[in-house]
């Protein structure tokens, strides 16, 4: 393994395989240095996807209880594909065009997810995204709906080029609170409009720049139009353990190589600077590591915690209209809390578990060291379950100075059961590595939902 390349990436969760296939397809070379080899991507596992892999029934067993075997009534163990860091993709979202802009839109098949859902005062409620779901919905009252679909309408016809859609507002120095303001909406109509539209976390982007607020909010709407499912989202078949064999496929098409199953991978340095990676007595040399933050734990901190609940139920969640594949958003203040509770679930008809069965998560930020307490109002919301399984992982940041070691490290997954803060962080790394700016100006028809 006494090789030099361009770019060593560690570990072979979702972020890592998507740099490594974006630094493939570039071509990326530092002829300064005289190297002639791309990417070398490595993994201590013997498997992909890191963090963000997909297990089948006896993995899952495996990972949450050890050696007892899964009862035969939830059916063969290939046929699960349990996503460990379960998200759903925008149809116009930032991920479909990283995947449009490198064509690994022809390893994968995905189908659009049926709902989308907001919990609101002890009951789940369809999210309208439009002016006319917006006059339908139950979540508002009479002259709260008038309200709501101008501010609506504005949103819609809102056009950053053109500043006759702006009604006179400069929303890149107004806040979304002063926006929200000047139409009067209720505190209930904010709230699932900011969490459930915007996809916020918190209340923190209200006293920011109003421009984002409105930019996420179009996002959400013109990815509910494209496929007309009644969700914004995609999903792919067999889950998104597809994805990182996907981005690893592309990059070794475009020269780069794999090496799984590379135990005790460990950074070596030159001055404080990476110049390579050592496992099993080989040293292959590199100017830049990319990897997540188990790989250097002494360059990261500790940000936070996420508690979920991984569940087999035998069917959909209850009133959302029966739906195969959905997001129930529960914003914090419904239950008392400083961040968002997502439910996430899946089923057969994404090819992730037998005929009949579903798959769900229910995720929120840790508050307390107790995620079956903490998780308890998602999981009330899901009926009777046939395996529950709760656990808590840690989320860590970078925290060195990249310019300066040529250590590009991602951050931790967060709770949110949607990709655009997963790709956020993708691109920034990418930017960080390359020194460019990622041309994401796709033609977004180049993927498709299947029907079947």
């Amino acid at each position: 393994m006494d090789e030099e390349y361009d770019v060593i990436v560690l570990g072979t969760g979702l972020k890592e395989c998507i740099l490594s296939g974006l630094l493939s397809v570039d071509g990326l070379k530092f002829h300064s240095f005289g190297f002639n080899k791309q990417v070398l991507h490595m993994d201590k596992n013997d498997y992909y996807g890191g963090e963000s892999s997909s297990l089948n029934l006896i993995q899952l067993w495996k990972r949450f209880r050890g050696e007892e075997q899964p009862p035969e009534n939830l059916g063969t163990s290939r046929e699960y594909n349990v996503d460990m860091i379960p998200k759903f993709m925008m149809a116009n979202g930032t991920l479909v065009r990283v995947l449009i802009h490198t064509d690994v839109t022809k390893y994968l098949n995905f189908k659009a997810v049926d709902g989308s859902f907001v919990y609101n005062k002890g009951k789940i409620h369809k999210v309208p995204a439009t002016d006319v779901e917006a006059l339908k919905s139950p979540l508002m009252g009479l002259f709260e709906k008038r309200r709501a679909r101008k501010f609506f309408v504005f949103v819609q016809d809102f056009d950053e080029s053109d500043p006759k859609t702006h009604h006179g507002m400069d929303l890149d120095t107004i806040t979304a609170r002063e926006l929200i303001s000047k139409y009067e909406l209720e505190d209930d109509t904010i709230e699932f409009i900011g969490h459930a539209l915007a996809l916020h976390f918190s209340d923190e982007y209200l006293d920011k720049p109003a421009v984002t607020f409105v930019k996420r909010m179009k996002l959400y709407a013109e990815s509910l139009a494209r496929f007309q499912s009644g969700s914004p989202y995609l999903y792919p078949m067999y889950g998104l353990g597809e994805l990182p064999q996907a981005f690893a496929r592309l990059s070794a098409v475009y020269g780069g190589t794999y090496m799984l199953s590379k135990p005790d991978c460990k950074v070596e340095y030159d001055d404080g600077v990476a110049i390579g990676v050592t496992s099993e007595g080989e040293t292959a040399k590199c100017k830049k590591v990319v990897c997540d933050p188990s790989y250097l734990p002494d360059k990261v901190e500790k940000v936070g915690k996420v508690a979920r609940a991984v569940i087999i139920m035998s069917h959909p969640i209850p009133d959302t209209h029966e739906s195969h594949s959905t997001q129930v958003i529960i914003p914090q203040k419904q239950l008392g809390r400083k961040s968002d509770m997502y439910l996430f679930c899946c089923s057969y008809y994404h090819n992730v578990a037998p005929q009949g069965k579903y798959i769900a998560f229910v995720l929120t930020e840790a508050e307390t060291d107790d995620p079956e307490a903490e998780l308890k109002p998602g999981v009330d919301l899901l009926g009777p379950v046939d395996e529950i399984f709760y656990e808590t992982y840690d989320r860590y940041q970078p925290t060195n100075d990249c310019d300066s070691d040529h250590c590009y490290i991602s951050m931790s997954y967060d709770p949110s059961t949607h990709f655009e803060t997963t790709v956020e962080d993708v691109l920034a790394m990418y930017t960080k590595i390359t020194g460019k700016v990622l041309d994401l100006s796709v033609d977004l028809s180049a993927a498709s939902a299947g029907e079947q």
